[in-house]
């Protein structure tokens, strides 16, 4: 659910901005509730990375998680510093590959009794 949040927050930040353009024109900046919804967001999939990886099976499904999501964390933080440049469809891959993963794993990889609990 956290990633199919975090992809529809992707999908739909462009509309937003637009829609929130009026507000901004008499300001300097965004509000900072705008600006932390990124970092909102990659609390919240840490989350769901780290309970997904300790439900699993499949330990390779644990490295896919967290490779996901730290691949997903370096492109947040370069949108936010501008570290080097990257297509903007880049975090349209990383959010899509963590709704994968996950849907992956509740469909094939969950424990059948509660053996897999750390």
């Amino acid at each position: 659910m956290a990633s199919s949040l975090c992809l529809a927050h992707c999908l739909l930040t462009p509309i937003l901005f637009m829609a929130h353009t009026g507000s901004v024109l008499f300001q300097d900046e965004h509000p900072f509730w705008w600006k932390s919804l990124d970092i909102i967001f990659l609390g919240i999939s840490f989350m769901a990375i780290r309970r997904s990886s300790k439900t699993t099976t499949k330990p390779k499904m644990k490295y896919a998680f967290w490779i996901s999501w730290m691949l997903l964390f370096v492109i947040v933080m370069n949108e936010k510093l501008s570290m080097f440049p990257l297509a903007e469809e880049t975090i349209y891959l990383a959010s899509s590959l963590l709704v994968i993963l996950h849907v992956y794993n509740l469909k094939y990889c969950q424990c059948e009794q509660g053996c897999c609990k750390h």
